[in-house]
């Protein structure tokens, strides 16, 4: 039988919001109070319903999250856009398995990490702001990659990647931070993808088209 368990410690809220959207939230609502208090129906209407769609959009739901042995979980909410050797990896030596996961608009954007470890690097790269689904963003867009390093002396490496609309990539890591499977490590906002590089000995068990959910999905298993 599958066991999970708490990699951070569960809200105390019924919807819980990621702090990265308050200023988002708090902007739109005010909008809002002051078009209404105005008698200004329309706009009033029009900024009630952004407020709705960016508390939506900055939810942060608590997650269980799979204790199998060298489980790898999935670092973002959205649809896998590819699964393939990658002879170059970011921050790492040697070829990988890539995984790509594509967060549209609609999908939780709070990432989170892959597997227990401990953090060696943190590289962020500014960049272009193509479609966060074309191939080419995983290069030229603004990107932020974490390297981090298993107990058993292997590494892997998760990037996040800016979009067409995604201006604000948060990471709270640094070298050396201590992290554990599943725990919330950033955000981005407003559409956009997050690539995983893993050791290519790894099972994986995703395909392109694919579902997945931060934290909880199983993208593979470490040998």
């Amino acid at each position: 039988m599958q066991s999970f368990e708490w990699a951070d410690p569960p809200s105390q809220s019924s919807f819980p919001v990621a702090k990265a959207g308050y200023p988002f939230i708090v902007a739109a609502a005010f909008a809002t109070t002051i078009t209404a208090l105005l008698g200004l129906t329309v706009p009033a209407i029009f900024f009630l319903a952004v407020t709705a769609f960016v508390c939506l959009f900055f939810r942060d739901p608590d997650r269980i999250i799979p204790t199998d042995k060298g489980a790898v979980v999935a670092p973002a909410d959205g649809k896998i856009l590819c699964v393939k050797r990658e002879d170059a990896p970011p921050l790492l030596d040697g070829p990988s398995v890539k995984v790509s996961v594509f967060m549209s608009l609609f999908n939780v954007h709070v990432n989170r990490v892959p597997f227990g470890g401990k953090v060696t690097r943190v590289a962020y790269t500014p960049g272009r702001f193509y479609a966060a689904d074309r191939e080419k963003a995983s290069r030229a867009n603004e990107n932020n990659a974490v390297s981090i390093e298993l107990e058993t002396g292997q590494r892997l490496c998760v990037v996040q990647v800016a979009g067409l609309i995604a201006r604000r990539i948060l990471c709270r890591l640094s070298p050396g931070d201590p992290v554990a499977r599943g725990e919330r490590f950033g955000i981005i906002c407003f559409g956009s993808r997050v690539d995983l590089y893993l050791p290519l000995d790894t099972q994986v068990r995703v395909r392109p088209g694919d579902k997945v959910r931060a934290g909880t999905s199983v993208i593979g298993y470490l040998p």
